[in-house]
């Protein structure tokens, strides 16, 4: 269940991150809103996750999910840049995420 807990919070995480861009600088309201409360649900479930998890491996497992979502919806919806280097770090950072998974018996 922790990871389960930990994989919607970093889904969470990322909708933060991306509520960021839309709300101008946490200026526009509703997006603003969208952002405070993806936060906070993100942040609880971290809390429920490490309950069941080493910290460390939650939190890197949580900033990965939330690293690499984030920057491939850039990628989609902010016109970010896709060149092969980017996608292949962010292909390490997926690789980390897993192998933190299976090393921690999550699998």
């Amino acid at each position: 269940m922790s990871w389960y807990l930990l994989v919607v919070a970093g889904l969470f995480e990322i909708g933060w991150a991306i509520g960021l861009e839309y709300s101008d600088g946490l200026s526009k309201p509703l997006p603003t809103l969208g952002t405070v409360v993806a936060l906070v649900v993100s942040m609880a479930l971290l809390a429920q996750a490490v309950k069941g998890l080493p910290v460390g491996t939650a939190y890197a497992v949580w900033t990965g999910i939330g690293a690499v979502g984030t920057a491939l919806l850039g990628i989609v919806l902010f016109d970010e840049p896709a060149t092969l280097a980017r996608l292949s770090f962010i292909g390490v950072i997926v690789v980390g995420i897993v192998g933190l998974h299976f090393v921690s018996g999550g699998h």
